[in-house]
């Protein structure tokens, strides 16, 4: 039976995104949950899986073609199975899915490969190069590898691609920096690499000129998002401040049993901390399903801010509850890889319940942060330091960390939120909890 593949919905605000590449070809075999192609949304590029197994049978769209979500994209068929145009056509049709359109062409119908193989003429076009858009500068390429080579200042036009017609893509640009480095040309390729570096200093009487910059799809995607949720959430804020001398001696006993590959973070014992927090305040695990109603869900999964290139993304650990330190600790290494390369996956970034953005690696004292919707609350993680503090009449060194709670008032109120942060203290000060 012919099963259609359509344009994933990669988050709760996507209505749209760019089919990038396709990884299986027509008359490949298919196994359910091998990736077939790659998506570019205002977040990252991300791999889609297929639901079903069989062969690729037909691509009803082109590399590089915008598609507003549930639009059909291919269809999959059992082995042997030979679908005629009819069918096919039948099926998209019954799919409802919307129109495309390449970048920055005119629209163009969700059915006219199809149409092209049945022998019908095309409507009448502008000529363009074989292979679809071309870029400015004449080089094509595809949009992660056009983001990374204008942040590196990177000339595509003295990179080989080796993508499909030729096309630029990410690997080739990193392959053109190694050659630099290999060729000895050191020098170059540092000056490329590093062009984003922040320039501390500036010999006297040198200033630099302005710049106007486009802003990325992730930047305007984080600005919406943050404008529509500080706008509309009636945030309020609570911070405590924890001890952190057990979790500290508990981290450095349980990472010297630990091979290197699987060190633990401290911001692995606070992701486990608040899911088991979590479970006892659930109107912090939920969000506004209408005027009327919240939804209180039932798993918890944990949403991790991570900084990739251009802003942030949230990758997202499930039943973050049920699974022990370790499994956590892999997880969130294995996804923020997965994001800083541009290649996250669906069930990455989908589904979280509750976030947390910490910058304590960056030796923040305290900040709080925008409730990500339509989560209901958010937590910041500030620096883990040594402070002087008074224990029983005695001033002492302490270990300290400040945590701001963000929540949402319309799910919550003060007092079950200082509870809660209180529950997250008794895990936090006792983390031997979070191995029971």
């Amino acid at each position: 039976m012919a099963e259609l593949v359509t344009m994933p919905k990669l988050g709760f605000d996507m209505a749209e995104g760019t089919l990038v590449r396709w990884v299986k070809a027509e008359g490949d075999s298919v196994e359910k949950g091998e990736v077939i192609a790659e998506i570019e949304t205002d977040k990252a590029t991300v791999e889609v899986e297929s639901n079903h197994a069989g062969k690729m049978y037909r691509h009803l769209v082109e590399e590089e073609t915008i598609l507003p979500v549930n639009a059909p994209i291919a269809v999959i068929v059992a082995e042997g199975e030979e679908p005629s145009d009819e069918e096919i056509e039948a099926l998209v049709g019954k799919s409802g899915g919307g129109s495309k359109k390449k970048k920055e062409q005119p629209e163009e119908k969700a059915l006219e490969k199809v149409s092209e193989e049945k022998g019908e003429e095309p409507a009448a076009e502008e000529p363009e190069e074989e292979g679809g858009e071309q870029p400015v500068g004449g080089v094509r390429s595809s949009p992660l590898a056009r983001r990374i080579a204008e942040d590196k200042e990177v000339d595509l036009k003295k990179v080989e691609g080796t993508g499909p017609q030729g096309r630029v893509v990410k690997k080739d640009i990193e392959a053109y920096l190694d050659s630099l480095r290999e060729e000895g040309r050191e020098a170059e390729a540092q000056v490329v690499g590093e062009a984003l570096q922040p320039v501390t200093a500036f010999s006297v009487g040198e200033v630099p000129e302005d710049e106007v910059l486009s802003m990325s799809r992730l930047r305007q995607a984080i600005g919406r998002r943050m404008q529509d949720s500080n706008q509309n959430f009636p945030h309020f804020y609570l911070t405590r401040v924890y001890r952190t001398e057990a979790m500290m001696a508990l981290r450095k006993d349980l990472n010297a049993l630990l091979p290197e590959s699987d060190k633990l973070s401290v911001n692995d014992f606070i992701l486990k901390a608040v899911a088991l927090a979590l479970r006892q305040y659930p109107n912090l695990n939920a969000s506004i399903e209408d005027e009327t109603h919240i939804r209180r869900y039932g798993h918890v999964n944990i949403g991790v801010a991570v900084a990739v290139e251009g802003g942030l993304m949230t990758i997202v650990v499930r039943d973050a509850d049920q699974k022990p330190l370790r499994l956590i600790a892999r997880e969130v290494r294995e996804m923020a890889g997965r994001a800083r390369e541009g290649k996250v996956r669906n069930d990455d970034i989908m589904g979280s319940t509750f976030s947390i953005s910490n910058l304590g690696m960056y030796g923040i004292d305290n900040f709080a942060a925008i409730i990500n919707p339509p989560e209901a609350a958010i937590l910041a993680v500030s620096a883990v330091q040594n402070e002087p503090v008074v224990e029983e009449g005695e001033l002492k060194v302490g270990s300290r960390m400040k945590a701001t709670l963000s929540a949402d008032h319309r799910v919550t109120d003060g007092a079950e939120a200082a509870e809660f942060m209180q529950v997250l203290a008794t895990y936090l000060e006792e983390p031997m909890r979070l191995l029971l």
